[in-house]
């Protein structure tokens, strides 16, 4: 099957649509109502669309904008090619536009078999690219009936693995035919969704949106650079699972000297980056940190590594860990649903006295402490201009000390403004 069709099927496409919107509209308008959750879907809302078979989402493969690509599950990371709005097409049936394409769901060439497949493509309203809403038992998902077929969207053969295809079955109400619709931004479903400010509150100077990836790359092994890599924001992923375990690989190394900038790191992201010497990360974006978004491994005191622009997300432990001797400055950055921002290791078997300097940053509760270090071995932090948001309670810590060991776990022996922990109360901004 082709997966653009020629001049004269597509001509066919838009006659027929116009025909069977106006010779089918009255029989089909007669749907049943729609169900409570069903009937909540705001048409000014953009959604992911998670399978209950897979907790994959719905995706267009290689992020395409032509006609034709095909429609495949993905692992969520909340790019435009995986956000979808439902338009009111009348009758309780909708149509489902991608955000990155503007084209919709389209059911291939009017296929009524089993199997036939969904795609994208301009949007004509036919009553293939139309589907109704029918809720699961569960109520927490919803099946998606085509208008022409009457078939429900499937992912094929009830696979789990990224890149299976979605096409149309029978309504069996089977789990692989079973979505959850999470609003994107609305903190719903998995994790991966950015941190909001509110129009009123601009972020401080150096922090932006979370920007949209122009492409992605999968990666098989460590990535090392010496010079300038510039990612042109292409998101890379999945050197790992994607789970938090010690002794991942990195995904870049970078050597002394090296710089890494506009790159967005997605799922399966490793242990992020590792610095060899001093380098600099600008405008790099971790949607989904795993065992830690970038570690300092210098070998001098006189190295420093540069955290300047970007931002990170979900990471259960740490964001930033300090391995090696240096200054570690990380500035105009923004951190949400994270452990600590900045770890200098507590029990690494050679220690050294580290600097951390810190300014201009976005804190998006919730979170446990921006800063972790040892002043017994001689680690110092200066702090400014933080800005954090969602945090009442002001239960996320500013900085916390410890007394670092070179074996064992090392003691928490305070937190706040001190002679080691450099800053002000003033400094802190809570909104």
């Amino acid at each position: 099957m082709s997966s653009r069709p020629p001049a004269t099927r597509r001509s066919f496409r838009v006659l027929l649509a116009a025909a069977l919107a106006l010779t089918l509209g009255g029989t089909l308008g007669l749907a049943t109502a729609l169900s409570a959750t069903a009937a909540s879907v705001d048409t000014n809302a953009w959604y992911v669309l998670v399978n209950r078979q897979s907790g994959k989402v719905m995706d267009i493969r290689d992020t395409s904008t032509a006609d034709g690509a095909v429609i495949q599950q993905w692992p969520r990371n909340d790019g435009n090619w995986q956000q979808w709005q439902f338009v009111d097409s009348g009758s309780g049936y909708y149509r489902l536009k991608s955000r990155h394409s503007g084209k919709v769901l389209d059911l291939w060439e009017w296929s009524t078999a089993d199997g036939g497949q969904f795609r994208q493509y301009t949007d004509l309203n036919g009553t293939n690219q139309q589907f109704k809403l029918s809720d699961s038992a569960s109520g927490a998902y919803v099946r998606l009936l085509n208008r022409h077929s009457g078939k429900a969207v499937t992912v094929t053969d009830r696979s789990t693995a990224d890149g299976a295809t979605v096409t149309q079955l029978t309504d069996n109400n089977q789990y692989n035919q079973q979505w959850q619709l999470v609003q994107v931004g609305s903190g719903g479903g998995t994790p991966t969704t950015a941190p909001t400010t509110s129009p009123t509150t601009p972020p401080p100077t150096g922090n932006v949106s979370w920007p949209s990836a122009t492409g992605q790359q999968k990666v098989s092994s460590t990535i090392k650079v010496s010079g300038t890599l510039d990612g042109r924001l292409v998101r890379y992923y999945g050197i790992s699972s994607g789970g938090q375990d010690e002794g991942q690989p990195a995904m870049f190394e970078l050597a002394d000297g090296a710089t890494i900038k506009n790159v967005i790191i997605g799922t399966g992201a490793g242990d992020g980056i590792h610095c060899k010497g001093t380098c600099t990360v600008q405008n790099v974006w971790w949607e989904d940190v795993g065992e830690d978004a970038a570690t300092f491994k210098g070998s001098s005191s006189s190295q420093t590594m540069t955290v300047d622009g970007g931002g990170a997300r979900y990471a259960s432990d740490k964001v930033f860990q300090h391995n090696g001797p240096g200054t570690f400055v990380i500035k105009n950055f923004q951190v949400s649903d994270f452990g600590k921002l900045y770890r200098s290791c507590g029990n690494c078997s050679t220690q050294h006295a580290r600097t951390v300097q810190i300014s201009n940053i976005q804190v998006t509760a919730p979170g446990k402490a921006l800063v972790g270090i040892n002043p017994n071995l001689g680690d110092r932090a200066t702090i400014s201009g933080v800005t954090i948001l969602n945090d009442s309670s002001r239960k996320i810590v500013i900085c916390e000390e410890y007394r670092g060991v070179t074996s064992g776990e090392p003691t928490k022996v305070g937190s706040g403004p001190s002679s080691a922990c450099g800053y002000s109360t003033s400094s802190i901004t809570y909104r």
